[in-house]
């Protein structure tokens, strides 16, 4: 048994007068006797006892053979087989400084055979052994097997006739710490102590390690575990990356790198979008960071990468030096970097007549700094502008939220183009120029808006702090349009409801309904209508955009099959105030009452308005004399005009709808009056090569999708989704936003 009053050693090599101890031997010295013969000076050697040696006398042992343990090591080495064994594990000295983390409790995977299976450990000690064994045992650890495991062990906790801890029939295992790992490796924590006492690797560490029996160079880029099995991946020196474990990895004194490409980096900046050279080729990514670390002179750049090929996620051998989602961040010589040849693939080999523009001075808005200004494409345009391949906007990873968006609100539309002129803050006009010079007006003259420019969108936003993750992640259309609308450009809200008579502003409405609703194929305007029923709304004035979001529950689950696209929102009745015509005899309207909005006699569209001689001759019937009619906020002076047949509607018209599938944006654009008048975009409707290449967006005409709005209810109801022509089915079934505009708000109309 150890002693809190010894010191412990393991002998690392033969000693010279001594050769029948054998390196992996563990031994130890009483503390005070090491304290009296290394008081004045370090001894050449020392009076060690061997432990589990029947011989009672000292050996005196060179002290250059020996290295020292706690008792806690030499507990957990002592349980191992034989000395060769102990020598190696010792030497791997991760899983040994692991095992010291482990308590009782603690989740972990144990070895047994050639399988690895899930526990708890519910023991760690001594195991009872016979009065005469020697030599006696060091730490083993009790492992309760958990789920589909339990039942593959070999012990129910019982040794030698003595509970160590209770278990089932076969559900324990007694193991050394060669066979336990935790399930969450606290050897990778950086925040144990015992780790960095180690001196252990992290991502970005310039490292030696042991690998076909031989020492090689490389640097660490994750340290992971496999097989429950701590692992470290190594991009090597000879341009090949390795996995090795992670005792046998040890780091280097001073930094290195793979000799780097020479490159000229002096349009590269933050935010810059490059490429550069790993082992398993080329990756791509934003720098966020340009500076010098420890131990390198030369300027260093930290990347985000597109993929999570990366190191860290932001940190540096613990420093933090930007944010960014694990894996991703990689930290590389500036001049190893060049320039994103994806985007200038695209120009070369797709996009010619692109080029040609730019030359003669497409750009020259941006160049000068003014604001341009260039209507939206008008029907007569499109074909000549949008269709085709290499047209809209290109995605780049994750972008196709933004682009479906904003191809949606400007290809066609100039309903918000107030939102690209307004005054804005000095630190927001980088956001507005990029929106107004690089995407809208590039997609308005020339039909295409490159990926780098809705990167460089997304990089400013980022960069503004309202989300860390817009330039690598997915988000829905609705939080990138409330950024820029309402804290980035300071937009007046779109929409006013009304409740109780106090006003709210939003940008955008979801639509709510109630559990116990009616509707089976609903009609934009029929949903609407319901939810504004449900939530006691009113619109409190007509909004020159109306964004609504459609019934779901969350991307994935839709609450219906097929919506019927309404081409125009009647908003007329959904006013809070203002002049209402009866819905039976065309009259001033005075009274609302909410009881007969669900009653079936009555139409599922529109709400329930009547005038006083309607209302009273409605409600005559038994079963709605319970109904309580509120009365409507008219003008004064309309009750003195009577009839108002003639009075004007107030009605938005559909101009674009959102759709998603797969978690995958695409739009649909309305772009005249005619029934056929429509087409279809997708940012990543095709690709070029694989991980070196790009997206080709397209946009297309898809007439189809009018000669299905002809039909009846009825007929739609017995159309079948996957016989639907052309890209029909997506429209109807798989909606997610409506964008609707008032005729009269229209910038260039």
């Amino acid at each position: 048994m150890t002693s809190q009053h010894n010191l412990y050693f393991i002998v690392t090599r033969t000693p010279e007068y001594h050769r029948h101890v054998s390196p992996g031997r563990i031994c130890y010295i009483s503390e005070a006797k090491h304290r009296s013969l290394t008081r004045k000076s370090a001894p050449a050697k020392l009076p060690v006892y061997l432990w589990g040696s029947s011989e009672s006398w000292d050996r005196e042992i060179e002290a250059g053979s020996l290295e020292e343990l706690s008792a806690e090591e030499a507990e957990l080495l002592q349980a191992l087989p034989d000395d060769p064994e102990r020598l190696k594990w010792f030497r791997g000295r991760e899983a040994l400084q692991a095992a010291r983390g482990l308590a009782v409790g603690t989740a972990v995977t144990v070895l047994q055979g050639k399988e690895w299976l899930r526990g708890i450990v519910r023991f760690i000690g001594r195991t009872p052994t016979s009065p005469y064994a020697a030599p006696p045992p060091g730490w083993f650890f009790g492992i309760e097997l958990q789920g589909e495991d339990r039942g593959k062990g070999d012990t129910d906790g019982i040794c030698q006739n003595k509970t160590l801890f209770p278990c089932a029939k076969d559900c324990g295992i007694f193991a050394p710490f060669t066979q336990v790992r935790p399930v969450v490796p606290s050897s990778l924590s950086p925040s144990s102590p015992k780790h960095s006492q180690t001196g252990a690797v992290a991502p970005g560490d310039r490292v030696t390690y042991f690998f076909h029996d031989k020492w090689q160079h490389g640097m660490v880029l994750h340290v992971k575990e496999e097989d429950a099995e701590p692992c470290v991946r190594i991009s090597t020196d000879t341009n090949d990356e390795v996995d090795v474990p992670l005792h046998t990895v040890a780091p280097e004194s001073k930094g290195t790198e793979t000799p780097p490409v020479e490159k000229d980096t002096a349009d590269l900046s933050l935010s810059s979008v490059v490429e550069v050279s790993l082992a398993k080729g080329t990756s791509y990514g934003i720098i966020r960071w340009i500076g010098t670390l420890l131990g390198c002179l030369e300027t260093m750049a930290g990347l985000e990468l597109d993929e999570p090929d990366g190191v860290s996620d932001g940190t540096f051998k613990s420093e933090r030096l930007f944010h960014c989602a694990p894996r991703k961040a990689l930290f590389v010589k500036l001049r190893s970097c060049r320039p994103d040849s994806r985007f200038q693939s695209t120009s070369a080999h797709c996009s010619g007549k692109m080029l040609e523009a730019d030359a003669s001075g497409g750009d020259s808005e941006h160049s000068t700094g003014r604001l341009g200004t260039v209507p939206p494409i008008s029907t007569e345009q499109v074909n000549h502008i949008l269709i085709g391949r290499m047209k809209g906007i290109q995605g780049h990873y994750n972008s196709c939220y933004m682009d479906a968006a904003l191809f949606s609100l400007f290809s066609c539309s100039s309903v918000l183009d107030a939102m690209l002129f307004k005054p804005t803050e000095p630190q927001d006009s980088p956001i507005q120029s990029t929106l107004l010079n690089d995407i809208v007006n590039p997609l308005r003259t020339k039909g295409f808006v490159e990926g780098r420019h809705i990167m460089k969108l997304r990089q400013q936003l980022q960069n503004h702090g309202y989300s860390k993750s817009f330039t690598t992640e997915e988000k829905d259309p609705e939080e990138f349009l409330t950024v820029i609308m309402q804290h980035i450009l300071a937009l007046d809200p779109l929409l006013k409801l009304s409740l109780g008579g106090k006003v709210q502003e939003s940008y955008c409405y979801q639509i709510f309904l109630d559990q116990n609703h009616s509707l089976v194929l609903p009609t934009v305007q029929q949903l609407l209508e319901h939810s504004l029923h449900n939530a006691g709304l009113k619109l409190a004035e007509v909004p020159p955009c109306f964004i609504l979001q459609m019934p779901r529950f969350g991307k994935k689950f839709k609450m219906f099959d097929r919506i019927i696209p309404s081409l125009e929102l009647d908003v007329t009745n959904l006013l809070s105030e203002g002049p209402q015509q009866c819905m039976l005899c065309g009259d001033l309207a005075q009274a609302e009452c909410t009881d007969c909005f669900k009653d079936p006699i009555f139409s599922q569209t529109g709400f329930k308005i009547f005038c006083q001689k309607c209302l009273s001759q409605v409600h005559a019937h038994p079963q709605r004399r319970s109904h309580q009619p509120v009365p409507l906020d008219i003008p004064k002076g309309y009750l003195s005009h009577g009839i108002t047949h003639t009075l004007i509607r107030d009605k938005l018209e559909l101009f674009a709808v959102l759709c998603i599938e797969t978690s995958h944006y695409v739009s649909f654009i309305k772009h005249g009056p005619n029934s056929q008048d429509w087409i279809f975009f997708d940012s990543m409707a095709d690709r070029q090569g694989e991980k070196d290449g790009f997206n080709i967006p397209e946009v297309h005409a898809c007439p189809e999708v009018g000669t299905y709005l002809e039909m009846s209810p009825m007929e739609l109801a017995n159309q079948v989704p996957r016989d639907m022509k052309g890209v029909a089915k997506r429209l109807f079934c798989d909606a997610y936003m409506y964008l609707y505009q008032s005729p009269n708000m229209c910038l260039y109309r």
